[in-house]
């Protein structure tokens, strides 16, 4: 009898574009003052989320991440109409995380996160970013602390108990003792999940006009404030599972680590990524051209590259050493018909150097110290990848069997 086949894990991401107002630093997708345009949006979503449902009918769908944007803005109805029609045209697991992204000034009511509790929703992102208001000021933000307790408050009265806050360092002003009293703030609620993210000056946005100004930390500045934040999470619970990433014990998030571990995810909405069925694709940051393209059967995408799995090396190395589980030389030489000796001189530089580390399994991952320097060192990793494969490519073609034989 042939054995059956156990279906594939799948993550479903829904852009919600609509915001309060822009912050400063935001460079994702998002428009305010468009809350006339949500009801066609969402019927948008709904058609496309119907018409891409039989392409995941060999799929369990077991995260959905309500992303934004302000996806709280849409209000619970609009909500719970896009998560029915979620549960009615994919297999959603029983044990599914299914999470909202809220700004703590649009999550203060609730009886309007009950009812959201009650359909489904069992995990909620609050954008706290800092526990001092002239800090939230000076990037944009539109809520206070006291907003953050409130909200915090009325998520556990409302039954959530997989609650994850989102912190920034590395704000204008911010000082040591600044963000010492802001993670403190945040352990104090008692969320069960950090995101603690260094401040990007990312080009088009008002604070990259700001990119001399002296009040910003410099990187000497921001990687000691990283540092700190490390041992202090570590020092309260909080377990670091990915390079901005820290949770309590058994609540790492689930569709966080779809993309650090090559799972497939389908995203839906203007300015959404996907990684499903070998190919990776991205939707038009543009909210009228995705109404009107779903609709009209229209183009909607920005970019598409079909990867094969054996392809994907590259990508196995760039997103494992994002995280603290890192990368396995014999899962990399099994899945990829690679040998990993290539790597072996530069990561014991690494580990020398207190960058990296070796685990008595054999996986190697980067330490604290060495996410502060990820990106040079992936880059280094690919070039080495690239250099030992040109090697084997000439060798051959000159025929040398021992060399290109795995």
């Amino acid at each position: 009898m042939k054995p059956k086949t156990l279906p594939k894990s799948l993550g479903l991401y829904i852009h919600i574009p609509f915001c309060a107002a822009k912050c400063a630093y935001c460079d994702f997708y998002s428009l305010a003052g468009a809350e006339d345009r949500m009801d066609a949006y969402v019927d948008a979503l709904c058609a496309h989320l119907s018409e891409t449902a039989p392409r995941a009918e060999l799929h369990q769908v077991d995260s959905v991440y309500f992303g934004g944007g302000t996806p709280s803005l849409l209000g619970q109805k609009r909500l719970k109409t896009l998560l029915k029609l979620i549960e009615k045209e994919y297999r959603l697991t029983r044990d599914a995380e299914i999470t909202l992204e809220a700004n703590p000034d649009s999550a203060g009511d609730w009886k309007e996160l009950r009812a959201l509790r009650r359909a489904g929703f069992n995990r909620l992102s609050l954008g706290m970013q800092s526990a001092n208001d002239a800090e939230l000021r000076q990037i944009g933000r539109s809520h206070t602390f006291s907003q953050v307790e409130t909200a915090v408050e009325a998520a556990r009265k409302a039954g959530f108990q997989n609650l994850s806050l989102d912190l920034i360092y590395g704000l204008p002003g911010q000082t040591a003792e600044s963000w010492n009293h802001s993670l403190s703030a945040a352990v104090s609620l008692k969320p069960q999940h950090l995101s603690c993210y260094g401040l990007k000056l990312e080009e088009g946005t008002p604070l990259y006009e700001r990119r001399d100004d002296p009040s910003l930390p410099d990187d000497d500045a921001q990687a000691a404030l990283y540092l700190a934040t490390v041992e202090t999470l570590r020092h309260f619970g909080f377990f670091q599972y990915e390079i901005s990433n820290f949770a309590r014990p058994g609540f790492d998030s689930r569709h966080n680590l779809k993309y650090w571990q090559l799972q497939e995810y389908a995203g839906f909405g203007p300015g959404a990524h996907s990684d499903f069925g070998g190919v990776r694709y991205a939707y038009a940051r543009d909210l009228e051209d995705y109404i009107r393209g779903v609709a009209q059967g229209a183009p909607l995408l920005s970019e598409s590259e079909r990867i094969p799995a054996r392809d994907r090396d590259s990508e196995y190395l760039m997103l494992g050493l994002r995280t603290t589980q890192g990368i396995d030389p014999g899962e990399f030489a099994a899945r990829y018909r690679r040998r990993f000796d290539c790597f072996l001189p530069f990561l014991e530089k690494c580990r020398q150097a207190g960058y990296a580390r070796q685990s008595e399994e054999g996986r190697w991952s980067l330490t604290p110290r060495g996410f502060l320097v990820s990106n040079a060192i992936i880059g280094q990793m690919l070039e080495l990848l690239s250099a030992d494969k040109r090697k084997r490519a000439e060798a051959s073609a000159r025929g040398d069997y021992h060399i290109r034989n795995f």
